[in-house]
C-alpha cells in the first residue's frame, strides 16, 4: 500500500476563524517532536511527501524548522498550507528549507475574517515570498489558492481588488469574467508560482444531510494523522471521527492492515461508503 502523500497535523492551532472552516472541537496542541519523528520513520515506507496540515497552520510554529529537519533527514518532502497571516513569523531562509516542495497559501482566508489588516498589509509578505523565490531561482512551488469561485460569484468585489494587486506585481492580466466563464483552474503567474481556483466545499460532518454511497481517495491517495497521533482515512476528518488507531500506541503497519481499513478500501472500490461519516460527506461527489 502506497500513498501519494500523507497529511500530518503538526499543530491544530490556526489563529483564525474562517467562515468556510468547521469549528474546532479538539483541544489546541502541537505535535510532540519525538512522536513526529516516530511517525515520519514509519510514514517513509508508504510515501515520499508529507503535507504538514489538516486544520492548523504550520506557520504558527516557532520551531517549524525542527519538523522540517526531521522530514529532510528521512529524505522526504514537505508541503505547507497556510492562511498567509503568519508568514512574518518565519524567516525567509526557513521558508526555503530544502525539505519544502510546495507552499499553499489560502488567499480567501483574508476575506473571511475580521481583521485590522488591510489587503495590502496581508499581501505584502506573500508577494515578498514570491519575489524571493524568483530572486533565489528556487524550485519550490508557490500555490496561491483562491477557492471562492462559486456560481453566485459572491466574492467578486474582493477578487477584483486581489486581481489588481496580483496583476500589478506579476505584470499579468487577470480578467475575472473570463476566469469564471471558462472555469479556469489555474494561471501561471511566474515560474512555479500558480494562482489556483476552486469552489468552497462542505466539510464532512455527522450533522450534514445523508449523501449516500460513492467512492473517495481516502486510503487510496492519502491518509491523515492528527496532532494527537490519531490516524484517519481522509484529510477532511479533522475531529478524528473515523479513528483507525493512534500512533502513540499502534504501529502504522498494523493500522493499515486492520479489518476496518480493508473494509473501507473495499467499499470505495465498489462505490460504497462503509463509514457513517463518509455517507454524510458531499466532497466524495467530486470523484463520482
Amino acid at each position: 500500500m502506497k500513498f501519494y502523500r500523507i497529511y500530518i497535523e503538526l499543530t491544530n492551532i490556526c489563529g483564525l476563524s474562517c467562515s468556510f472552516c468547521p469549528t474546532k472541537e479538539l483541544a489546541s496542541q502541537n505535535m510532540d517532536l519525538k512522536l513526529f519523528d516516530s511517525i515520519i520513520s514509519q510514514a517513509r515506507n508508504y510515501t515520499k511527501e508529507i503535507a504538514c496540515h489538516v486544520m492548523g497552520d504550520p506557520m504558527t510554529l516557532a520551531n517549524l524548522d525542527s519538523y522540517l529537519d526531521i522530514i529532510h533527514q528521512h529524505d522526504m518532502k514537505a508541503l505547507l498550507t497556510t492562511s498567509g497571516y503568519y508568514l512574518k513569523k518565519q524567516s525567509l531562509d526557513r521558508l526555503f528549507h530544502p525539505a519544502i516542495k510546495q507552499i499553499n497559501i489560502s488567499l480567501n482566508s483574508f476575506n473571511k475574517n475580521d481583521t485590522a489588516y488591510s489587503l495590502e498589509q496581508y499581501l505584502q509578505p506573500i508577494l515578498k515570498l514570491c519575489s524571493e523565490k524568483i530572486e533565489r531561482d528556487s524550485e519550490i512551488f508557490i500555490n496561491l489558492r483562491l477557492w471562492n469561485l462559486d456560481d453566485e460569484m459572491s466574492e467578486r468585489e474582493f477578487n477584483l481588488k486581489l486581481f489588481e494587486h496580483l496583476s500589478n506585481h506579476f505584470d499579468i492580466e487577470l480578467d475575472i469574467d473570463t476566469i469564471h466563464r471558462d472555469s479556469v483552474r489555474s494561471i501561471r503567474l511566474d515560474y512555479k508560482i500558480l494562482l489556483h481556483f476552486d469552489h468552497y466545499f462542505e466539510w464532512p460532518s455527522l450533522g450534514n444531510p445523508h449523501y449516500g454511497d460513492g467512492t473517495c481517495q481516502g486510503l487510496s491517495s492519502h491518509i491523515a494523522i492528527l496532532v494527537s497521533g490519531t490516524v484517519v482515512p481522509c484529510c477532511l476528518d479533522s475531529d478524528g471521527i473515523i479513528e483507525l488507531g493512534n500512533l502513540k500506541v499502534d504501529r502504522l503497519d498494523d493500522i493499515l492492515k486492520s479489518s476496518r481499513v480493508l473494509s473501507i478500501r473495499d467499499g470505495f472500490d465498489r462505490s460504497i461508503a462503509v463509514e457513517e461519516l463518509c455517507q454524510h460527506c458531499s466532497y466524495k461527489d467530486r470523484f463520482n
